[in-house]
């Protein structure tokens, strides 16, 4: 694998981890109601998944959601009721004041590490992109296989850290800049609940 190639790859991940999409605007809604520490810690999941994902594609596992649809309904059904009880959750949030809501009902570190590694690993779609993107990359003729797609994987899941740190640090001004207003708190969760009700019917309509 050429410099060039590592280089090609960087940039198309860093502009696949800019355009808008479930992940990202996850971190964003939830940078903003919670502050940037919730969205890094949901960063952290969501990479955490891409793992899964990268592991998947290099073992051949992903080959299976590309060939079985009641796997890949399954999984994402699972997602989409997650994403559902997210929403649930987020809905029946009381109108507290984000100052309040930090130290009262914001998620342990835990609980949003583990929101965002479901919420990534609830999605084969993105198991098939990486069996459709990384292979492009690499190169039959320079060695092994799975080590190419890892050192791949490992690469777009750095961008994406990067990137979404970024979003969660930028989102995060908008909570600190609503410190004290109860009714922003609520506007946010409902704000909340409906990207969540999206994202799950998103979830729900995509295809292989």
């Amino acid at each position: 694998m050429t410099p060039e190639n590592l280089i090609t790859f960087a940039i198309a991940s860093t502009l696949l981890s800019l355009a808008p999409g479930p992940d990202n605007i996850f971190v964003l809604s939830q940078s903003a109601l919670y502050g940037r520490r919730s969205g890094i810690l949901i960063t952290l999941g969501l990479c955490t998944g891409l793992m899964v994902h990268t592991s998947a594609v290099a073992l051949g596992v992903a080959a299976i959601f590309a060939v079985s649809a009641t796997a890949f309904t399954a999984v994402k059904l699972v997602g989409a009721g997650y994403l559902l009880w997210l929403a649930w959750g987020a809905f029946r949030a009381a109108a507290t004041p984000i100052a309040a809501a930090h130290k009262a009902i914001v998620p342990d570190a835990r609980a949003l590490y583990r929101r965002g590694i479901i919420m990534n690993i609830t999605n084969p779609k993105v198991a098939i992109f990486f069996l459709a993107f990384l292979p492009q990359f690499a190169n039959p003729q320079a060695g092994d296989m799975p080590a190419q797609l890892f050192l791949l994987g490992g690469i777009f899941i750095l961008v994406a850290l990067i990137v979404f740190t970024g979003i969660a640090a930028m989102a995060g001004f908008i909570a600190d800049g609503l410190k004290g207003s109860a009714t922003a708190h609520s506007v946010l969760n409902r704000l909340a609940g409906l990207v969540f009700i999206a994202l799950a019917i998103r979830l729900v309509s995509v295809t292989r």
